[in-house]
């Protein structure tokens, strides 16, 4: 069995590939860094391949699909992301153009068209990277808790579509709090709460997903705030988010 990993360089992907290795499964290892996807491949036993992309690039995520045409994919784990911390007017809009091309487009045609080949054989796993951050507003770091917010509700859309249809195929949504990686440094913040480390984050996460679990969250002081956010009153949950933000000024 293959899966195909992207943001595999560093952090919680790298962790997820390790792991999946120890379990036995063959790794397509996707990210910009070449050098750290080969150091992540140098750890692992299983056969692995890598792929050095920029999936901020138009057309990027298209290519990749292509380049894996030659291999039966049975697990995609869309892992890239990145945030942009600051107020929205002041934020760079390229940059933010970049969050939703790596964070919400390559996702979606990922999704879409691994997700055709899997129903096409009626076998084969997703899991989805989101966040936390996709059950509420986030001052400050407000396009990447929107585009966590595309991730979870349109991961859970696809799973009621297969629910529906009969499929076998399954689709899962990690949502985490903090994690020890480097999202905080890219993001130009420090952390506010303690995280969890990262390779208890991708275990966690792909464990679940092989259960076929649909949405993911470690620790319970996490799920606990997943489920009270939605029935806070809007205006009181994006004031204290603005607070817990701030405090992850350097």
């Amino acid at each position: 069995m293959t899966a195909l990993i992207t943001g595999a360089s560093s952090g919680i992907g790298r962790d997820m590939a390790i792991y999946l290795g120890r379990l036995g499964w063959n790794l397509i290892l996707v990210g910009r860094n070449e050098e750290k996807l080969k150091y992540t491949a140098s750890r692992i036993k299983t056969k692995t391949r890598i792929v050095s992309i920029d999936l901020a690039q138009s057309g990027a995520p298209q290519r990749l699909y292509k380049l894996c045409s030659d291999t039966k994919v049975d697990f995609l784990i869309n892992n890239a992301g990145f945030g942009l911390f600051g107020e929205f007017d002041k934020t760079d809009l390229n940059s933010e153009l970049e969050l939703i091309d790596v964070n919400i487009k390559a996702v979606h045609i990922l999704t879409k068209l691994f997700l055709r080949d899997f129903k096409k054989r009626n076998s084969g796993r997703i899991l989805n990277v989101a966040s936390s951050a996709a059950f509420m507003p986030g001052p400050l770091l407000s396009a990447y808790y929107a585009s966590k917010a595309y991730v979870l509700r349109l991961s859970c859309a696809i799973a009621e579509e297969l629910k529906r249809s009969g499929s076998k195929v399954s689709i899962s949504v990690f949502c985490p709090g903090p994690v020890n990686t480097d999202f905080n440094n890219r993001a130009g913040v420090v952390f506010s709460v303690p995280p969890i480390s990262s390779d208890y984050a991708a275990k966690y996460a792909v464990d679940g997903a092989l259960k076929r679990k649909l949405i993911i969250i470690p620790t319970v002081k996490m799920k606990l705030c997943c489920a009270f956010a939605p029935i806070v009153p809007t205006q009181l949950l994006t004031k204290a988010v603005y607070h817990i933000q701030r405090k992850k000024l350097q």
